[in-house]
């Protein structure tokens, strides 16, 4: 389950990620205000923030879902504006909507996967029991989607996200709506795929114990702006002897933690939790 990865792409970029003054707008609106950013392989990398911070947005912008105004962004060294198909081969996403099909079995969710991404037709069935086991779904995948509980569904949009062996994997939100007990079963999986199959990941989470557990680094947006970066430890040791990360999160969000948000931030969240269960 190793990244695929050729001795070219090894040599090409000694960051995995790389942003240098990217900034995207919606019309008035400067969503991402000209960061720069730069991400090592094989670490977890946390991007925390109020809503309408602009963590999203830049998610989308790497993940070639979103065009850039200016600056610039490379994931495993290609360019998400001039070489989208390349960064497309070398990435695995998931979204805070909903991903997998659920008038389909989890099988039958991974076969559409792997023939998106022209997984050959012989390799498809191993490849798929090897994702199925490593995730825990193994038993259930002649089940339809629709029935399982919202652990199982974010584990299967795990599965699909790295069915191809992407080398950096984009996760928006990837525990929001789990119980304790699914969200520790997902973090057991992030932290395996970094530590056992050297995956690099970037996720957003208001999970101030995720970031904390999972994240080498992490990056504070607020107003479309990074406001301070670090390890979670430096981060807390900056603001004061026993700070904790809500703590950080409160000094450099300017004190918005709760208050962020619009209609549709709302809309999106309540939908996320609901078909979570």
């Amino acid at each position: 389950m190793r990244p695929e990865k050729s001795a070219t792409e090894e040599t090409r970029a000694e960051s995995a990620v790389a942003l240098e003054s990217l900034t995207r707008r919606f019309g008035d609106i400067t969503a991402v205000d000209s960061i720069s950013l730069e991400i090592s392989y094989g670490e977890i990398f946390g991007l925390l923030g109020p809503n309408g911070a602009g963590k999203s947005t830049t998610i989308k912008i790497l993940t070639t879902l979103l065009e850039k105004n200016s600056g610039s962004a490379r994931v495993a060294g290609f360019d998400v504006a001039e070489e989208p198909s390349e960064v497309r081969n070398q990435i695995g996403y998931v979204p805070q909507a909903l991903s997998a099909d659920g008038g389909l079995t989890a099988w039958e969710n991974l076969t559409l996967t792997a023939k998106l991404y022209d997984i050959p037709a012989r390799e498809r069935a191993p490849r798929i029991n090897d994702t199925l086991g490593f995730i825990g779904l193994a038993e259930f995948a002649d089940r339809l989607v629709k029935t399982f509980s919202g652990g199982m569904i974010r584990r299967l949009e795990l599965a699909m996200a790295m069915l191809h062996r992407p080398r950096i994997l984009f996760l928006d939100e990837p525990t929001i709506g789990l119980d304790p007990v699914a969200k520790r079963a997902m973090w057991e999986k992030l932290l395996e795929l970094k530590k056992g199959y050297g995956m690099t990941i970037l996720l957003t989470t208001h999970d101030m114990d995720e970031a904390d557990l999972l994240c080498d680094r992490l990056a504070i947006m607020h107003k479309g702006r990074i406001t301070a970066s670090g390890t979670p430890a430096g981060l807390k040791a900056s603001v004061g002897e026993g700070a904790t990360l809500e703590d950080v999160f409160a000094r450099y969000s300017k004190g918005v933690m709760t208050e962020g948000g619009s209609y549709r931030d709302v809309r999106q969240a309540r939908r996320t939790l609901n078909r979570l269960g």
